[in-house]
């Protein structure tokens, strides 16, 4: 691979994600899409020129000309193949949460290291242009010192969704708070940074299954600042919010696009005399270009020789809370080792 050559990749998993990764990618930059399902990988294939269908995804690994792989499987092979990536000198990128527990993460962390490889984990939420906008401004100062954070994330299900993989905590390693949780906690960590004291619940309200169907959770850093979070597959509605609070503004992030609602992201900044604060909003109305935008920046951590962000000891921190507010809530936690 020289400065200027395309990276070259090949996909495992080639469903609903693994699309939406491929669709990110550059002409004649897949090589292979891998899938159990020959038909679907067939399918991914076609779209791109020169991509090379396959059920066995050590073909894609012993290739040299492959120096990536995306890994867009269900949660319970996402760190057995990434771990198979990187035995093979492969950066990879894997879907969140990574792993069915942390103990894989870390056996992947321990692996990666003499490898000399790049593993990103697959937070596209950080790249979704709201949420690039509120960064921004978070970076800005204009905040002033953050005091917390609210998030709420949910959806509604569908029928019969008490019954899919999802559902399964052996494929899953949990329900919603794994999920769609797995986002906020991210998030929250991304604006906040480490937290100290870990509280909440995760409960089984509605769906027949053995996973959780909401998850509240109270997050404190050290210096009191706190992530108040709601995750949620009884939502109905689908609904996406973010809001940031500092002494100066308030930053708030609605919608992700399709069926959560127009992305915007309003800033609301206090007036010295206070009152009715000056009021600044960015709508998004475009295409969800996250996945682009994450794919260049794993392009970037490969080329600069940078570390990944979030990267795998930020897997591993958020895994942790999921795993912590399960434990207190009396739901196992998904033993499998890594090997």
């Amino acid at each position: 691979m020289t400065a200027d050559s395309p990276l070259r990749f090949a996909i495992i998993g080639c469903g609903l994600i693994g699309r939406k990764r491929a669709a990110a990618l550059a002409p004649g930059q897949l090589r292979y899409a891998c899938d159990l399902d020959a038909i679907r990988a067939g399918e991914l294939a076609r779209g791109h020129a020169g991509a090379v269908a396959t059920t066995d995804f050590q073909q894609a690994l012993s290739d040299p000309a492959v120096q990536a792989v995306i890994v867009s499987t269900l949660n319970g092979a996402l760190a057995p193949l990434a771990l198979a990536a990187v035995r093979a000198g492969k950066h990879a990128l894997i879907e969140k949460p990574g792993a069915l527990n942390s103990g894989q993460l870390r056996s992947l962390q321990a692996a990666a290291a003499p490898a000399r490889v790049k593993v990103r984990l697959g937070y596209n939420h950080r790249f979704h242009p709201a949420l690039q906008k509120a960064r921004e401004l978070f970076e800005s100062g204009v905040l002033g010192p953050m005091m917390f954070l609210r998030g709420r994330y949910g959806h509604g299900g569908r029928k019969g969704y008490d019954r899919e993989w999802r559902a399964n905590p052996m494929l899953s390693g949990g329900g919603e708070l794994i999920d769609q949780g797995a986002h906020l906690i991210d998030l929250a960590g991304w604006f906040l940074g480490e937290f100290a004291q870990i509280g909440g619940h995760a409960a089984t309200f509605f769906w027949d299954m053995p996973v959780d169907d909401n998850a509240f959770l109270s997050l404190r850093t050290a210096g009191g600042q706190t992530a108040w979070l709601h995750v949620s597959c009884t939502e109905w509605k689908n609904l996406f919010s973010l809001e940031l609070y500092g002494r100066d503004a308030k930053v708030a992030i609605d919608g992700l696009g399709g069926s959560y609602g127009p992305e915007r992201c309003t800033c609301y900044r206090m007036l010295p005399q206070m009152g009715p604060p000056e009021t600044t909003v960015w709508d998004y109305p475009g295409t969800d270009d996250s996945w682009t935008r994450e794919l260049a920046a794993f392009e970037e951590d490969i080329r600069g020789d940078r570390a990944p962000n979030p990267g795998l000891p930020d897997g591993i921190r958020t895994l942790d809370i999921v795993e912590q507010i399960y434990r207190a809530s009396g739901y196992p936690v998904n033993p499998a080792p890594l090997s």
